[in-house]
């Protein structure tokens, strides 16, 4: 792939804040941000949600608003999974990143982590999204494909790599090619965990990924070619 202007590449990024500590005047200063910067979406804690109520009135203009549910664990059943994206869904939400069990995947349930995302999606009406985020760095190649397939037989709209919390690391080229190859061209993918720099924001496009989700967007984007 060529390079990409900051103003290509800031229409992958979803612009992230999901620190525990996080508080809401660091809410309002990433919608600004966001703004700014052009990206496609910003991704907050569900508790952040809506954000009229923590940040005042916002003006995000065609930036979307993005949060998560069964975060970081994946231990979540599916009944409460199902609960905050339908919660998340009425305060807002444009797209949902939902956690697979990760345990699950170990185990090869892949009926069950189907079933998962389908309760989620099933309180997430289109065009909204559901994004599944598998943790590929803690998988190996195997059950990266089993966590895609489940995603795909559960209505996902997107794989996504990681959480960014798990001590095993974030997204890498490699899962990212796998996910590409799994899901075809019908599904995204987002890449994220670990993305700091232009040249691995890059990579991740170029090895497939249509989304990137990170918290250095700036610096990321400052690192494009002028």
């Amino acid at each position: 792939m060529s390079e990409l202007s900051a103003g290509e590449l800031a229409h992958y990024i979803d612009h992230t804040l999901l620190a525990p500590d996080a508080v809401p005047s660091q809410v309002a200063a990433l919608v600004d941000e966001a703004v700014e910067l052009g990206v496609f979406a910003i991704c907050v804690s569900p508790s952040m949600l809506p954000l009229a109520t923590k940040v005042g009135p916002v003006s995000l203009g065609d930036v979307k608003v993005a949060t998560v549910v069964g975060f970081p664990s994946g231990k979540h059943t599916l009944k409460v999974k199902a609960f905050e994206a339908h919660q998340a869904v009425q305060h807002g939400a444009d797209e949902i990143d939902m956690v697979l069990d990760i345990g699950q995947i170990h185990m090869g349930n892949r009926d069950l982590l189907a079933a998962q995302v389908a309760a989620v999606r099933a309180e997430v009406p289109q065009p909204k999204l559901v994004k599944v985020i598998i943790e590929s760095a803690a998988l190996s190649d195997d059950e990266i494909k089993l966590a895609c397939q489940a995603a795909v037989g559960g209505g996902a709209d997107f794989v996504k790599t990681s959480t960014g919390f798990h001590p095993a690391g974030g997204a890498s080229v490699h899962a990212v090619e796998l996910m590409r190859a799994v899901v075809g061209p019908s599904l995204g993918v987002k890449a994220s965990g670990g993305i700091r720099d232009y040249a691995t924001a890059v990579a991740m496009v170029s090895a497939g990924a249509t989304r990137i989700g990170c918290s250095a967007s700036r610096v990321i984007l400052a690192g494009a070619p002028r």
